[in-house]
């Protein structure tokens, strides 16, 4: 792993990009519930890094048909807004994602050029002995799943055990709770290193709080998960928590791209 006080990387721009939403209930979203019940919105999210010869895409969403599947209020198609924002899905070179949840790896055919990055344990998770239980089925999609078997017998799948590196610039960080092979992903950017989530906490207050999220594989990895972010992030300020709709308010609008997408290389307004 490179040491986190080295300058000598790449530097990425960094950007969220907002492609459906779907109204909740903080009940909803903490286990045992929230004794102060009301609205929780929950967004989500793909993020895309991009430095001078090296365009990434971190994790892929879902399409406008699995929204309506799912109850979710679809915004626009994330590759979409890429390619709105001047950059083609083949163009793409490297595509992480951090789980295999419905939310985070369908799309994944939309990328033809790109090699995907996975922690093996999600992969077998996925696969394996645990999906014959509906209640941890439900977070996956399994023609989506079956994509990404797809892919690696094309051999374009990178699997990891533990904590590795993409580039220079781009770490990848094994953690766990949410889904048994989740991984979050930390970014060299100009303000240093940013540390996108992605679920190992949903939103900034299950983190502050050290309240789990529902849908847990193992809740004390989760809560663990908490520790590690702030381990690797230089401050609670460059963690970036993946549904959270505050980031939309919080990180500068792309020109054009109000509602759509943001920067996190910039620093938050608060």
């Amino acid at each position: 792993m490179p040491n986190a006080n080295q300058t000598n990387f790449p530097i990425y721009e960094l950007y969220a990009i907002r492609y459906a939403r779907r109204d909740a209930l903080r009940s909803e979203h903490f286990i045992g519930g929230d004794p102060h019940d009301g609205p929780m919105p929950m967004d989500y999210f793909v993020w895309l890094a991009k430095s001078q010869d090296h365009i990434v895409v971190i994790d892929t969403g879902f399409t406008a048909k699995m929204a309506e599947k799912r109850g979710r209020t679809f915004i626009q198609c994330p590759i979409q807004t890429i390619a709105e924002f001047g950059i083609a899905a083949d163009q793409v070179s490297d595509v992480i994602l951090t789980h295999l949840h419905y939310d985070h790896s369908g799309n994944f055919d939309r990328f033809p050029a790109a090699q995907f990055h996975l922690q093996e344990q999600e992969m077998q998770f996925a696969t394996g002995r645990y999906m014959q239980y509906p209640q941890l089925q439900q977070a996956f999609e399994l023609d989506d799943v079956c994509g990404i078997v797809r892919l690696n017998y094309a051999n374009k799948v990178t699997f990891y055990n533990g904590d590795d590196q993409l580039s220079a610039g781009i770490r990848l960080h094994r953690t766990g709770g949410h889904s048994a092979g989740l991984q979050f992903v930390s970014i060299y950017t100009k303000r240093g290193w940013v540390v996108l989530a992605s679920d190992a906490s949903h939103f900034y207050e299950h983190m502050e709080s050290y309240r789990p999220f529902v849908i847990a594989f193992h809740v004390g990895k989760m809560l663990e998960s908490f520790d590690q972010l702030n381990r690797v992030a230089p401050s609670p300020q460059h963690i970036i928590p993946g549904h959270d709709p505050k980031v939309m308010k919080i990180y500068p609008a792309v020109t054009g791209k109000n509602d759509l997408m943001v920067r996190l290389d910039e620093s938050p307004k608060i």
